[in-house]
């Protein structure tokens, strides 16, 4: 079965939360303060392949 042949309605969604690891705990994204969620937002990937073509070590 391909995932473009998959149709999920709207009834059958479930709320999915997010969790990430803060100054060494984890903790849901939902519980963050208004500060502490714009710096979620900014956060970026790192990609070990692209840092290492530019050669930053």
């Amino acid at each position: 079965m391909n995932h473009e042949d998959v149709v999920l309605l709207d009834e059958e969604r479930s709320r999915c939360e997010v969790w990430t690891r803060v100054m060494g705990y984890h903790r849901p994204v939902d519980d963050f303060n208004i500060g502490k969620k714009g710096e979620q937002a900014e956060r970026v990937c790192f990609d070990e392949n692209i840092t290492c073509k530019n050669g930053v070590s």
